[in-house]
Parts: structure tokens; sequence; C-alpha cells
């Protein structure tokens, strides 16, 4: 059976999982074959790989001019700023992070990440992403239901005034040249899906990204033997490897 590539979009898996001759012959009805394998795509977005990040976005709002329908607008995430801490390191976004994944892959606009509260979507254009100087900005055609009625107004009142973002990351680059503020830049993604939400959830972290903290702290573990009892040093390699832990 046929499982998602690196760097694959979901229409080419889609399309190569839906030709398999395997899949074919187990699963003759089309209808069935589809959702096996749109089901095999989601198990690689459910994986160690997926990764998700929340902003507080002042921007977020909704805007409905006389006799049009009202756009959910803001942006999902900006570029070239430092997140809070993230579990032993913080995080930026390149420009240029988002911009093929905006063009080739069809990415949902959720309300809390919940795939039963669907806002928008790329490939019916309800949904629109661009980057611009600041970062990812959104524009969402919100459906007529009561329940997206009531986001716009929680929006609005300011109550809902997050965004988060899931992502697998195609490229980044570590700076560990300050064992104080390790700093990861994200370069090139795929993006999944966007979401207002109401808690931001802890930061989820790739295997990829707790490989890359469990090397560091073995880095800092081989030479602990250097640093005297109480120092900076032997005090962040202690931070380190206690939220590796907390992440594993």
């Amino acid at each position: 059976m046929p499982k998602p590539k690196k760097g694959e979009t979901q229409k080419e898996f889609i399309d190569r999982c839906m030709g398999d001759d395997e899949m074919l012959k187990e699963f003759p009805d089309e209808k069935q074959r589809l959702a096996v394998c749109h089901s095999k795509w989601d198990e690689k977005k459910s994986s160690g790989d997926f990764e998700r990040r929340s902003y507080q976005i002042t921007e977020l709002r909704v805007d409905q001019e006389e006799g049009k329908k009202p756009v959910i607008k803001g942006y999902a995430a900006v570029f070239n700023k430092l997140s809070e801490d993230l579990g032993g390191f913080r995080e930026k976004i390149s420009p240029g992070a988002f911009k093929n994944t905006i063009v080739k892959d069809d990415i949902r606009a959720l309300f809390n990440h919940d795939p039963n509260y669907v806002l928008g979507r790329t490939s019916n254009d309800t949904l629109r992403l661009k980057e611009d100087e600041k970062g990812l900005a959104i524009e969402i055609d919100p459906p007529e239901t009561q329940w997206a009625r009531d986001l716009m107004i929680s929006i609005n009142r300011k109550d809902i005034d997050q965004m988060s973002f899931g992502f697998q990351t195609l490229k980044d680059e570590w700076d560990n040249s300050k064992p104080k503020d390790v700093i990861r830049t994200l370069i090139e993604t795929i993006l999944r899906d966007i979401s207002p939400v109401t808690f931001p959830a802890y930061p989820q972290t790739s295997v990829k990204v707790r490989d890359h903290l469990n090397a560091l702290s073995a880095e800092l573990e081989d030479r602990d033997a250097l640093f005297e009892k109480g120092s900076p040093d032997r005090l962040v390699r202690k931070r380190i490897l206690d939220t590796t832990e907390k992440l594993i």
C-alpha cells in the first residue's frame, strides 16, 4: 500500500495512490479507494513530522462591507520575529517559508484545528493566503452557519485573538552558537492548516526537532565535567535536558 513520500503534495500522493495497482485490486470501488488514500495521507499529517505554532495576532478581525459577505482577515504568522521559549529553543520564520506551499498545497482554515469546523479551503478559494513583507496574510470567506457567525462575534469582541498553524518542515537552520539562546529558523515548510484558536496548545515539535535537542543536550553532557557546579553553562545544560525529557 503506498505511503506519502517526503516533499510530496497531497494532490500528488492522492493521484498516485488512486492509480496504484495494489490499491486498484484491493479497493475497486473508487469512493472507498479515495477514502483509504485520504486516511493514509492523514496518518502522515499526524506523524512526528507535524508541528503546530500559535501567535497572538492583534490584526485578526472581521471585515464586512455593506451588501457583501463578511471576510475574516489577519496574519497566521509573522516573519523574522523571535518566538517565546518553545522548550529549549526559540524560533523565527524566514520570508519565503510559505511561498511554495501556498501555491501548490490544498490548505484548510479550521476553528480550533477541528476538522468538523471548516472555515475555508484554498482549493475552492474560500481561503486565500499570500506572503507580504510582514508575514503570512489570510483572508477567509466563512460559511453561513451559526457556529461561524458566533466565531466572528468572538473575534470582533477580541475574545479570540490568536492564530495557530500546522506545518511540516522541509528546510530549517539552527544557530547553537549561544547555548543560552538556541535559535531555529524555518526556511521552507508544508502548510497544512491555519486556525483561529480559543486556547493555544503547547507547541508541538517534530521528531527532527527533538533529535536536534537530544544532540545538543548530549554535547553539553560531554562537556559537563568542564563546568563548575552552579555555573551558567551547567544550568543551561540542565534546562535543555529537562525540556527534552518533557517533549519526548
